[in-house]
């Protein structure tokens, strides 16, 4: 089972530092300011991800471990890549001790054999570090476990106390709060927790709403560490004493004397790192002389997947790069108005884009982003004053205290329910309007809009008149409400349409393809609305969105 729960969650974890990469490159100043944390970390954790990839379904946790260190060791870039590598190896390598269903008690384990492994490997640990989150973070789980936490409640408890960890490190490293940044790699590493455990419960993000026993919610401390961040470029910047980053796979052809080895590597420059197992092992340090590094190795063993970074230009171009992003910013005007919107599908984002919004998020029924994400999509519109369209009523909250929380420009939430809502609230949003009667006019364009979704029942209950719902039947949603029920989806669908028609006939349909509804069958839907309404005008599209196989509007 733990074995299956980290196969699955990994990847989840690994794009999303991926997806981050470039956010994560921006904090980098410690060691140097060389701007390739994220790129490091994210390069490091698809290397594991293409290993467990490779490995027999029914694979189990000890070949799991083998194949996170194997592919962490073989995949690890730069200083930030090689502490990871050993962060997972010593996690992955306790988790192999769980019988059973894991328990909060594995899960603490699981950690404090990372700590140990990482902190061996690193013989000069720094405070205000990936190594100090990693530390915090194994501390709260000892103490979840002292308190006979449930594992869900565990694994929120150490997210919320990874980002305030990370929040904490520029009290602890004076580099960090000289340039207004936590650390890239225990921001990285937080951002990869996040989302491991959160695939790990079954859920696409850590939820909003949860508050641990610590009293802290997982977005409160997530906003925190975002909060300590004011990124600039750092045009003070003398040089490291050391100018190359060398790091290169080793095989030995004998036994040797590690110790003496790590000892030469600090004799040659700093960040020395001698991580693995005979016969191979990844080695890293930032040194003036990396021709000398490479000779002395080579007389014990073969060198190979040699990189050598010049640190000192990768600098450079991290400040010119952050440079030219304020530049852009600056020369372009800011528009008088934008949008930010919520979209489960790829179909329902490509619409919303091509109807005016700038920004879409991805979320919907089963990922509610949080109010952190809808204000980083705000902070990304290039507008004085900007609407959000949650199109969801669980993401409504969030966005208004997104709204509430902007301080900068000008912003509201137009209460959308659905994506077919904010086409309509959208097609009402006037060029060269007041925001407060824009925002008016697209509220009052929900109230024209009637929708339904159709989808499938996972637990036994009951639709709005008291017919029974089983799991796995069809369910007819309007407005809210489960008013149909039926074991088709074309059935249910036009049960649902039939209903808004004998209500108020309407003269334009809206309907939606999920990612589960196929083009045969969505076109067979289709032919059944035109032939039983023939005066209906139909706008039909793909998009994508999960779970629901339908959803429409009529207007």
């Amino acid at each position: 089972m733990i074995a299956k729960t980290v196969r699955t969650s990994f990847p989840v974890a690994a794009g999303a530092v991926a997806e981050r990469a470039e956010e994560i490159n921006k904090l980098n100043v410690f060691p140097v300011p060389d701007g390739d944390t994220g790129t490091n970390m994210s390069l490091t954790l698809s290397s594991v991800v293409k290993e467990l990839a490779q490995l027999d379904a029914d694979a189990d946790m000890e070949a799991v471990a083998g194949a996170i260190t194997h592919g962490s060791l073989m995949g690890a870039r730069g200083n930030s890549g090689v502490i990871t590598s050993q962060i997972l190896r010593g996690a992955a390598e306790g988790l192999t001790e769980v019988e059973g269903p894991v328990s909060s008690a594995d899960i603490a384990r699981a950690l404090r054999r990372s700590v140990k492994v990482t902190f061996h490997a690193v013989r000069k640990p720094v405070e205000g570090t990936i190594l100090t989150v990693l530390r915090d973070v194994s501390t709260k789980a000892d103490e979840c476990d002292r308190r006979r936490l449930t594992v869900a409640e565990t694994l929120d408890a150490i997210v919320v106390e990874a980002y305030e960890s990370v929040a904490r490190t520029p009290d602890l490293l004076p580099v960090l709060k000289e340039n207004g940044v936590v650390d890239s790699g225990a921001f990285g590493f937080a951002v990869f927790l996040e989302h491991f455990c959160a695939a790990a419960l079954g859920r696409t993000a850590a939820p909003a709403e949860f508050k641990t026993t610590f009293d802290t919610t997982t977005e409160g401390a997530r906003e925190v560490a975002l909060g300590r961040v004011e990124i600039e470029a750092n045009d003070d910047w003398e040089g490291s004493e050391f100018r190359y980053c060398n790091e290169f796979l080793f095989r030995a052809d004998a036994p040797f004397d590690e110790e003496a080895v790590i000892s030469f590597l600090g004799s040659m420059g700093d960040c020395e790192l001698l991580v693995g197992a005979y016969p191979d092992y990844k080695i890293h340090v930032h040194s003036n002389t990396p021709h000398l590094v490479l000779e002395h190795m080579l007389e014990l063993g073969q060198v190979y997947e040699v990189f050598i970074h010049n640190m000192d230009m990768e600098s450079h171009e991290r400040t010119a790069k952050i440079h030219a992003d304020q530049d852009e910013a600056s020369e372009v005007p800011m528009k008088p108005l934008g949008f930010v919107a919520v979209a489960a599908g790829s179909g329902e984002a490509e619409i919303l884009t091509s109807l005016g919004v700038d920004v879409v998020v991805s979320g919907g029924q089963t990922m509610n982003p949080s109010t952190a994400d809808l204000l980083e999509a705000v902070s990304q519109v290039h507008a004085e004053a900007v609407i959000i369209l949650p199109n969801n009523s669980n993401i409504r909250m969030a966005a208004e205290a997104a709204a509430e929380a902007c301080h900068d420009k000008q912003v509201a939430v137009v209460p959308a329910k659905t994506v077919p809502q904010a086409f309509s609230a959208l097609f009402a949003a006037l060029p060269d309007t007041p925001f407060d009667e824009v925002v008016e006019a697209m509220t009052e364009a929900l109230a024209h809009v009637r929708d339904g979704e159709v989808t499938r029942a996972v637990r036994d209950s009951t639709a709005s008149d008291g017919t029974p719902i089983h799991d796995g039947d069809v369910m007819g949603i309007l407005t809210g409400s489960i008013d149909v029920v039926g074991s088709d989806v074309a059935e249910v669908t036009l049960a649902c349409i039939a209903r808004l028609q004998d209500e108020e006939e309407g003269d334009t349909l809206t309907i939606l393809a999920g990612e589960d509804l196929d083009d045969e069958a969505f076109q067979h839907i289709l032919d059944a609305i035109q032939e039983a309404y023939p005066d209906l005008e139909i706008d039909a599209h793909r998009g994508e969105q999960p779970l629901y196989p339908v959803i429409f509007s009529i207007e």
